[in-house]
């Protein structure tokens, strides 16, 4: 299957603490690698979740193939996989690879197809789901043969890489056209990742438009960073210095309706509540992007 072009133009994501992500412009041929750079809690994920139609996107819009975002979001998961989000694609550690690769031809050979798919004689369907399986797990390198126990490895024992290369499988068991991948350099070392870009670049060489979410780019990639430069005249909308500013702004704002409301007591109280919203507000970032996926994932209903 070839891949797919996507593109944005001042894509934005606003929850209810600021922008979790604002100002993404990019241009994508099928078949490119895009690499999602930027620091940890800056929105790097709900990016990679708003291009494949998993959360709707306040600002702007984008295109998957001919799918406009945010309007229509099911067209685009329909040509897209994830692979490697925490939360979403996790990996069971109890399970073997060759559970969780049985468990994933099921779920395409029952939702994947067509209902005429369904009527083939179960030899017939038998067949087209290993050469999915196969097919998958050698797009994705990983050889069965040299885990320690074969397909009965268990996930625990897997390696970082080797944990990688499964998600990746089991993602492109479906054939998608655009494949997302979370954190796809975290807690590598320097050769991992030189394999793991390998491995992005041959899928995107084999037509799959991948977008990789990851600490560093590298080059000859498309680099997409979801923390754009400042702008002066954003200042009032806080889009410009992330989810804690607006935060700070609206803690600033109700003491001082306070200050002019209310006895010494009650700015004492407020006191401490400020106190406590500043400790919550330090880990704003890091909580963001898993708070609005779930929010988004319970208004798409999928995944």
């Amino acid at each position: 299957m070839h891949g797919i072009a996507v593109t944005a133009r001042d894509f934005g994501l606003r929850g209810p603490r600021g922008w979790t992500f604002r100002g993404v412009a990019f241009d994508a041929e099928p078949g490119s690698l895009i690499t999602v750079v930027g620091p940890s809690g800056s929105g790097r994920t709900c990016l990679l979740l708003a291009l494949t139609g998993r959360m709707k996107a306040t600002e702007g819009t984008a295109a998957v193939g001919g799918a406009r975002l945010p309007r229509r979001m099911s067209a685009a998961r329909r040509v897209s996989a994830l692979a490697h989000v925490a939360g979403v694609t996790e990996l069971d550690p109890a399970l073997t690879v060759g559970e969780h690769l049985r468990e994933r031809a099921l779920l395409q050979r029952r939702f994947g197809g067509s209902l005429r798919a369904l009527l083939r004689p179960r030899a017939e369907r038998r067949s087209e789901a290993k050469l999915r399986v196969d097919s998958a797990l050698a797009a994705a390198g990983l050889d069965l043969e040299a885990l320690p126990k074969g397909a009965r490895t268990a996930v625990r024992d897997l390696e970082r890489l080797e944990a990688l290369r499964l998600s990746v499988a089991l993602a492109l068991v479906g054939r998608p056209r655009l494949l997302g991948v979370d954190d796809a350099d975290l807690k590598l070392s320097a050769a991992e990742r030189d394999e793991m870009w390998a491995l992005l670049r041959s899928v995107a060489a084999g037509g799959t438009t991948v977008v990789a979410v990851c600490g560093e780019a590298p080059e000859g990639t498309v680099v997409v960073p979801t923390r754009p430069a400042a702008d002066p005249d954003d200042d009032h909308d806080t889009g410009d210095r992330g989810i804690d500013t607006d935060t700070d702004t609206d803690d600033s704002d109700s003491d001082s309706d306070s200050d002019s409301r209310i006895g010494s007591r009650d700015d004492h109280n407020n006191g401490d509540d400020d106190h406590h919203n500043d400790d919550s507000d330090h880990d704003a970032n890091d909580d963001v992007a898993k708070e609005a996926a779930a929010d988004a994932f319970a208004e798409t209903g999928r995944a």
